[in-house]
């Protein structure tokens, strides 16, 4: 499949689920207009973490960019235990870069489950995406929609209750057709 495929199914579930149901209550202020950048990996570890390494820079030099998303289409992150992975490596090096507290990095995977959940819990496919991907948010866009942790635990909440309320096989159903189309 081609990078224009994974874009657009990305594009896709940006609009149709994670704003559409409401996961992300910001998302919505920086997709339109659209202040996403998205970006398709194809390499390994090293080449996925480089990537977010240059998506940081890119942010840091154009603060009209809200967020990235890098896409990883590549056996590094097919399985969800070599994802986390890659997750943990990502995150312990954007420390190293100096940029805790600049931007935060968030995951979805097609296979998330949450630690404590049971593998078909509805309320992973909060974090269930078409592809694995790696989101860099900047933390000041955080700080700015969410002023305390109840805001936190409030759009929690919610994404459960919905996840539950739509069952598990909706969102598979949902995201079979991004892959597919």
């Amino acid at each position: 499949m081609s990078d224009t495929h994974y874009l657009h199914a990305t594009e896709q579930w940006v609009d149709d689920v994670v704003i559409h149901h409401n996961f992300c209550p910001f998302a919505k202020f920086v997709r339109h207009p659209n202040k996403i950048k998205y970006v398709v990996e194809t390499g390994d570890a090293g080449n996925i973490v480089n990537a977010l390494y240059n998506e940081c820079k890119h942010l840091d030099e154009t603060p009209e960019v809200a967020t990235t998303l890098v896409i990883v289409v590549s056996d590094a992150t097919q399985s969800f235990d070599d994802y986390l992975d890659v997750l943990a490596l990502g995150e312990q090096l954007l420390a190293d870069w100096g940029y805790s507290g600049t931007y935060q990095l968030a995951s979805f995977h097609p296979d998330y489950v949450f630690a404590g959940e049971a593998p078909d819990s509805p309320s992973n496919y909060t974090n269930r995406s078409p592809y694995p991907l790696f989101h860099l948010i900047r933390e000041s866009d955080i700080e700015k929609y969410m002023k305390n942790e109840e805001d936190a635990e409030k759009i929690y909440q919610h994404n459960i209750a919905r996840a539950e309320s739509l069952g598990c096989q909706h969102f598979a159903n949902q995201l079979e057709k991004l892959k597919q189309n």
